[in-house]
C-alpha cells in the first residue's frame, strides 16, 4: 500500500492506514479550528459509512433546537466515521461522539488536550500532530507532561495489547528535538495549589468553617503537613503568608476571633458553602451594597458575575471592536454595580472583557441562539454552555449574599436574570417558560399568539393549543395548568448543582 498516493497531508494518511488495520485513533491538534480542519480533511477520504453512522449524524445536528454551523459540521465528519472533540462542543455531542468512538462506530477524533487526560479510549494509534500550543507569549511547546497524556492515549490495557504514539515532524533536526525533549526529557515538578491565594484563602475559610481548624496552633499545623509545606521548605514565611490571609479575612467579616481561636461568621459560612473565593464574595457584598443608588437591569448582575475570577476565561475585547464595546459601555455605565477602573490600571482590561462577556449573555437572555453566538462572539455552544452555568453559580451566590444583608428588593431581580439566563428568554416569556416542555421556542409560539401567561393557557382550547405546539404538549399544558396558577412565577428556584 502506497500511502503518498492517497494524500499529501501524512496525518491523513495515518488515520486512513489505522482505518484499513480496523483500529481507532486520536489525532492531537492545538486549537479548535484545527481539530475541525482535520477531522474535516480525513472524512472527505473515508471509507466508511453505514446506518449507525447516518443516525449519530442525525442525532448530532438534533441536539440543539437550530444547528450551528459546528453542528452541521460534526455531523458531516460523523457521516463518515470521524469525529472532532474540543471544549466548543455541546455536552451531549461529546457524550456522542465519545460512546460512538468506544463502541467502534467512530474511528477517528481529531481533537485538542481535551482528551488527553480522564478518559480510557479504544484508540489503537495517538497521532501527535502539534507540539506547541500559543498562549500568553505567543507559540510555546507543550510540556512534556501533556505530550506524555496525550501518547499514554494509545493502547489502553482494557483494550489492546499494544499502542502507537507516532509524532508529525518535517525535520531531522524537528525529530531530534522530540527525541530529546519529550522521549529522553523529564516531566516537569508539580505544584502545589495552594501556593496560589484565591486557593489558599478558599479552603483557609472551609476549614474554619468546618472546625477542622480552629486556633492559629491548629492552622499552622495543618498547613505545615502539606505538599505545599513540603515544596515551600520555609514555615516562618509561610507562616506569615496564612496570617495575612486571616487577617483578610477577618477585614471582609467572613472570621472572627474567639477565645479558642477562630470561627466563620454567619455570611462566612455561607461564603464558604457556596464555594466561593473569599475575595469575590467580598466584591459582589461591596457592588450588593451600593445597589440602592442603581436603577438595575439585567446587565447590571450579569456583568458583576463576569468580572469575577470564577468566570475566566473571559471573552477578549479585540482591536478593531475596542470603539463600539466602548460605546455600548458608555451607554449601559449608568446601570453597572461595579465601578470602571482608571484605563491605566492592570484590570481594565480584564473589566472590559467582562463587559463583553456580559453582553453576549445579555443577548442569550434577549433571545439570540447558539448560531448568533457563534458567528457574533466565536463562542460555541459548548463554551457557551459552560459560561451560562458558571453565572448561573456566582448570580445565586449574590441572591444568596443579598439575603444575608436583607436587601430584600434585589432578591426578585436576581432570580428574575437567572431564570431568563437559564431559559434564554426576554422577561415576557418567564410564566410560560415555567410549564415542562416549554422552552424558549415554544414560549416564543405561545406568546405570539397572544398565549401570554397562566390564565392564558387555561383559557384557550385545546385545539388551539395543539396547533401552536403539537398535540402531546397541548394535553401537558392543559395537565399542568391548575398547579402552575397556585404557584408564584418567582417561587424558590434552587441552584444548579457545582
Amino acid at each position: 500500500m502506497n500511502l503518498l498516493q492517497k494524500s499529501p497531508d501524512p496525518v491523513v494518511n495515518l488515520a486512513l492506514d489505522t482505518i484499513e488495520l480496523k483500529k481507532q485513533a486520536l489525532v492531537f491538534v492545538n486549537a479548535k479550528r484545527s481539530a475541525e480542519k482535520v477531522a474535516e480533511d480525513i472524512s472527505k477520504k473515508s471509507p466508511l459509512k453505514s446506518d449507525a453512522l447516518s443516525q449519530l449524524s442525525e442525532d448530532i445536528k438534533t441536539i440543539l433546537p437550530r444547528p450551528t454551523k459546528q453542528c452541521e459540521r460534526l455531523a458531516l465528519c460523523a457521516k463518515k466515521g470521524i469525529a472532532f472533540h474540543h471544549s466548543g462542543l455541546h455536552a451531549k455531542q461529546k457524550e456522542l461522539v465519545e460512546n460512538a468512538f468506544r463502541e467502534g462506530v467512530i474511528k477517528i477524533i481529531a481533537c485538542t488536550p481535551t482528551l488527553a487526560a480522564g478518559l480510557d479510549l479504544p484508540a489503537y494509534r495517538a497521532i501527535i500532530r502539534d507540539l506547541k500550543r500559543f498562549g500568553p507569549h505567543g507559540m510555546a511547546p507543550i510540556p512534556v507532561l501533556e505530550f506524555l497524556q496525550m501518547a499514554g492515549r494509545a493502547g489502553r490495557p482494557k483494550y489492546d495489547t499494544v499502542g502507537e504514539a507516532i509524532v508529525i515532524v518535517q525535520t531531522e533536526t524537528d525529530k531530534q528535538y522530540v527525541i530529546d525533549t519529550y522521549l529522553r526529557g523529564v516531566p516537569e515538578e508539580i505544584y502545589s495549589k495552594l501556593a496560589v491565594e484565591p486557593v489558599l484563602r478558599t479552603y483557609l475559610l472551609s476549614l474554619i468553617n468546618s472546625r477542622i481548624i480552629h486556633s492559629k496552633e491548629t492552622i499552622l499545623d495543618f498547613f505545615s503537613r502539606t505538599f505545599w509545606a513540603f515544596q515551600y521548605n520555609d514555615l516562618e514565611r509561610m507562616a506569615k503568608i496564612i496570617d495575612r490571609m486571616l487577617k483578610l479575612l477577618m477585614e471582609w467579616g467572613f472570621i472572627q476571633e474567639i477565645q479558642e481561636g477562630y470561627r466563620a461568621t454567619i455570611i462566612g459560612k455561607r461564603v464558604a458553602e457556596l464555594y466561593l473565593d473569599p475575595l469575590t464574595a467580598h466584591i459582589f457584598i461591596d457592588a450588593l451594597m451600593r445597589s440602592e443608588s442603581i436603577k438595575l437591569k439585567s446587565i447590571s448582575f450579569l456583568h458583576l458575575v463576569c468580572d469575577s475570577l470564577e468566570m475566566r476565561p473571559l471573552l477578549r475585547v479585540k482591536q478593531k471592536e475596542f470603539d463600539d464595546v466602548q460605546e455600548k459601555y458608555h451607554l449601559l455605565e449608568s446601570y453597572l454595580l461595579k465601578p470602571e477602573p482608571s484605563m491605566f490600571e492592570p484590570e481594565y482590561e480584564e473589566y472590559l472583557n467582562a463587559f463583553k462577556t456580559a453582553l453576549m449573555l445579555e443577548e442569550w437572555i434577549d433571545e439570540k441562539d447558539e448560531e448568533w453566538m457563534l458567528e457574533k462572539y466565536d463562542c460555541r455552544p459548548g463554551e457557551m454552555r459552560v459560561k451560562i452555568d458558571n453565572a448561573d453559580w456566582l448570580l445565586y451566590s449574590c441572591h444568596e449574599l443579598a439575603r444575608l444583608l436583607s436587601l430584600q428588593p434585589l432578591l426578585k431581580e436576581i432570580v428574575k436574570t437567572r431564570l431568563r439566563l437559564k431559559y434564554g428568554v426576554k422577561e415576557e416569556l418567564l410564566a410560560l417558560i415555567r410549564f415542562e416542555g416549554v422552552g424558549r421556542v415554544r414560549a416564543r409560539k405561545l406568546f405570539k399568539e397572544g398565549i401570554k401567561d397562566v390564565g392564558d393557557v387555561k383559557n384557550a382550547s385545546q385545539e388551539k393549543l395543539a396547533r401552536i405546539v403539537g398535540d402531546s404538549v397541548a394535553k401537558s399544558l392543559k395537565k399542568q395548568v391548575g398547579e402552575k396558577l397556585e404557584d408564584d412565577v418567582f417561587g424558590e428556584f434552587e441552584p444548579k448543582s457545582h
